[in-house]
């Protein structure tokens, strides 16, 4: 296929499907762009179909909304469900669906899915990077503020296992965030840009405990 004709393709999903973002709050059009472009960066690196994670990576929360309205259990697999007819009628062939398809259905990392296909290994990468570094640390602060939940309560410890982002923002990454290590990760890029983004964290983690505590103050 020509460069145009990708490009031509590209922005035919992108008209389809961005408005299955708007509202979503920490899964909307910009999570979506940032892991776009990881994942195409994956790509060059590792090898795989362009074209296959481009269409899937566009796609892979467009389900999302309907989960958080309970209209859905599981947004993964019935995003891969809608993807299907938006692909058929921009001309993807039959085997591109099928692999766009499993790449959606198998990007939750939080399910114990392990992809089988570059293309799905790639795709959950990238999404799971977007849950580290920086960005990461601006998601939960923005989500907790959003749903009018504290920062941080010291009276208040982690929970062992992750029962959703109801308590502080600092407990989320101690109950979620820290818990996707770099050594989870499929593909030799994504572990190393993992491990530097997971020791950002780390660092904020550190940093905030002693200014909370007044430990830096000499």
């Amino acid at each position: 296929m020509s460069k145009s004709a990708a490009a031509n393709r590209k922005a035919a999903i992108i008209k389809k499907v961005q408005g299955f973002y708007a509202g979503i709050d920490g899964h909307g059009w910009d999570h979506v762009k940032r892991v776009y472009r990881t994942a195409l960066w994956l790509t060059h690196q590792v090898g795989g179909s362009e074209e296959i994670v481009e269409a899937a990576s566009l796609l892979h929360d467009i389900a999302r909304s309907k989960e958080e309205k309970g209209q859905c259990s599981y947004h993964a697999q019935e995003g891969a469900s809608m993807a299907k007819p938006i692909l058929i009628s921009l001309g993807y062939s039959h085997q591109e669906v099928k692999k766009i398809a499993y790449a959606i259905a198998s990007h939750r990392f939080s399910k114990g899915i392990v992809p089988t296909t570059l293309e799905a290994q790639v795709l959950q990468d990238a999404d799971r990077l977007d849950a580290l570094g920086a960005i990461a640390i601006a998601r939960v602060l923005h989500y907790n503020g959003y749903h009018g939940l504290p920062i941080y309560d010291e009276t208040v410890p982690p929970e062992a296992s992750y029962h959703g982002q109801k308590t502080t923002a600092i407990n989320h990454f101690y109950e979620k965030i820290l818990k996707i290590t770099p050594e989870s990760f499929h593909t030799p890029p994504a572990r190393k840009a993992a491990r530097k983004r997971y020791r950002f964290i780390i660092v904020f983690l550190e940093r905030f405990s002693r200014e909370w505590a007044g430990l830096d103050l000499n």
